[in-house]
């Protein structure tokens, strides 16, 4: 018979593991690049910067970049913590741009829980048909009254290795 005093000190491991795996997105995870530590704290996690990269799961040849900050202390050792909404964003053409399907304008690109309950990052898109240019837009909900924070970054659709620059315009919905 396993004794309390045995689980205890595997508690706060568990309750992450559950937080992980409740955050997830709309279209996976995406690939951690690195952290970095900006407050040490003694006895509990640091507050970190996290990087973050992912594919645009609609649009190939197209990748976002993200960093949030990650709370550090005794309510994140336990997975409790309400994270902050600042969050940046920068997304690249990284190959020939190639619209998989037809998309909603404001659409959703990623999803992620910030905290236990319910604020959520999204990440969303949308076509400048006037530019032929993607945009997109990172923010966190549900925003409190004058708490709303976003980013914005555009991909222009530009030729890559001979290939034919396709029109935003006729891809979303």
């Amino acid at each position: 018979m396993v004794s309390l005093q045995a689980i205890r000190p595997c508690m706060p491991v568990a309750v992450a593991t559950a937080a992980l795996l409740a955050a997830g997105g709309a279209t996976g995870e995406p690939d951690l690049i690195f952290k970095r530590s900006t407050v040490f704290k003694l006895r509990t996690p640091n507050d970190k910067l996290a990087t973050y990269g992912l594919d645009d799961p609609e649009v190939a040849g197209v990748a976002c970049y993200f960093t949030v900050p990650e709370r550090g202390g005794l309510k994140a050792w336990i997975g409790m913590t309400e994270e902050s909404s600042d969050i940046s964003l920068a997304c690249r053409q990284i190959g020939a741009i190639r619209f998989m399907r037809k998309f909603a304008q404001g659409g959703e690109v990623f999803r992620q829980h910030r905290s236990p309950f319910f604020k959520k990052m999204q990440i969303v898109r949308g076509c400048d048909a006037k530019l032929n240019a993607l945009v997109y837009m990172v923010y966190s909900d549900p925003p409190i009254a004058g708490s709303a924070k976003s980013s914005t970054s555009t991909v222009p659709v530009m030729p890559w290795g001979g290939s034919e620059v396709q029109k935003c315009a006729d891809w979303p919905e």
